[in-house]
């Protein structure tokens, strides 16, 4: 049985939204910083696709997570009876391809990617259920010097979009042995203040008591603050590694706070965990969050493979853009008003000699007195409307009228023309 819309129109399923041409421009402006910026590190764009097998979230993301437990959108295939997911991140994916099509037998790799991830969430501002990420993995690297790479190619970032005030938060979760011996400490702590545990931590308590530590219920905030400290667990070659990544990223000037609270949400992480957060964005405030996984690649197939990669949170990335005033907005360089039907007919013609030149045109379309069209011209924000009359197609000239700074109008040729519109830039 189907369900009828309301008012005979449809609405976009809450969670999955729309965003529109006014919003694009600074879509496109924040896309395409990340791409050059991810360009002058020597990251290359890989695409994967947004259905995968669910048991690859299973393995890779972990059986006792949120995203795992409470947030997969899964079905099973009606045609073949193959379990499938809607991509909830992007790493396990990405690693999926790199075992798959073999990309580290000639040597390390830098990748990235960007497209919608899916999260069955209780939506709020900056959190929906379709959302987008860049997502930065890097492949067969052990040192801290990628690490370091990856978060000093982050603060490249946001200084490219105009972004400040955001806190670099850092911490070393050990490896799988050094977890393995604090997790019976954390568990056996816990145990002591049991009253006081919420029921999502009792819940987690014998299963991932390390995201406990990530809790943010008031109530237990002083019990966790005490805990015992994963950091005083690590063995010598992970203190080695998190104090290499600290010495690069004091060489590079890049501040950061050490949060032995921090552990990410998600099991397949290893030693450096990082986030970067604000406080302009209420409860929603890490923008981008990442770290090392060094066994992931063996777990799902490959050989044993060191890595380290990176979320970004476009929306809430957007949304910090807007916070700051960062504007950008769509304005072609001309708007052509055509009247007559001389003019009508070589518009077209024009205008597609004007695209040849590398310029962005507008033809108006549908008619129209001249009045009209120029309202149109001057409300498309366009630096020049081109007056194309019949008397102008017989003379083999443009009317040339600034739109914006003032301006005499002038009649041009087409070449003309074109070098009016170039020097303005």
């Amino acid at each position: 049985m189907t369900q009828e819309p309301k008012n005979n129109k449809f609405q976009s399923i809450k969670g999955f939204y729309d965003i529109l041409p006014e919003f694009t421009p600074l879509w496109q402006k924040l896309e395409d910083t990340a791409r050059q910026v991810l360009s002058q590190y020597g990251y290359r764009n890989i695409r994967m696709p947004v259905v995968e097998p669910t048991d690859l979230f299973i393995r890779s993301v972990g059986e006792h997570t949120d995203i795992v437990e409470k947030e997969m959108y899964s079905w099973e295939d009606a045609l073949n009876g193959d379990r499938l997911t809607l991509r909830p991140e992007g790493t396990a994916g990405c690693v999926r391809a790199v075992v798959e099509h073999s990309l580290t037998y000639n040597g390390p790799q830098r990748l990235w990617y960007t497209g919608p991830m899916f999260r069955h969430e209780n939506v709020q501002k900056g959190r929906q259920r379709q959302f987008h990420q860049i997502g930065v993995e890097a492949f067969g690297f052990d040192g801290p010097d990628v690490d370091a790479e990856q978060i000093i190619l982050l603060a490249r970032l946001w200084r490219a979009l105009g972004i400040a005030d955001v806190e670099l938060q850092l911490n070393s979760i050990g490896d799988a042995e050094e977890r393995a011996e604090f997790r019976k400490t954390l568990i056996a702590y816990f145990e002591q203040h049991a009253e006081l545990l919420d029921e999502d931590a009792k819940r987690r308590l014998h299963s991932n008591p390390l995201r406990i530590l990530d809790s943010k219920n008031p109530r237990m905030q002083d019990m966790i603050e005490n805990a015992p400290k994963l950091m005083d667990c690590l063995g010598d070659e992970t203190r080695a590694h998190f104090s290499g990544l600290c010495k690069q990223l004091d060489a590079a000037g890049i501040q950061y706070k050490l949060n032995s609270r921090l552990v990410r949400g998600l099991d397949y992480y290893n030693r450096t965990v990082f986030e970067w957060v604000t406080t302009k964005l209420g409860s929603q405030g890490t923008i981008a969050g990442g770290g090392r996984y060094d066994s992931l690649v063996q777990r799902l197939g490959g050989e044993s493979t060191p890595a380290c990669g990176f979320g970004i949170g476009l929306e809430r990335v957007f949304l910090l853009m807007q916070e700051y005033g960062v504007e950008a907005e769509f304005k072609p360089d001309a708007y052509l008003v055509n009247v007559g039907e001389l003019a009508e007919a070589q518009a077209v013609v024009i205008a597609e000699q004007l695209r040849d030149a590398g310029l962005s045109v507008v033809v108006h379309a549908g008619g129209g007195s001249f009045k009209s069209q120029m309202k149109k011209a001057d409300r498309s924000g366009a630096k020049y409307a081109l007056i194309l009359g019949d008397d102008e197609v017989q003379a083999q000239l443009i009317a040339v009228k600034p739109m914006v700074g003032g301006g005499e109008q002038i009649k041009a040729s087409l070449s003309e023309t074109i070098d009016i519109l170039i020097k303005s830039y």
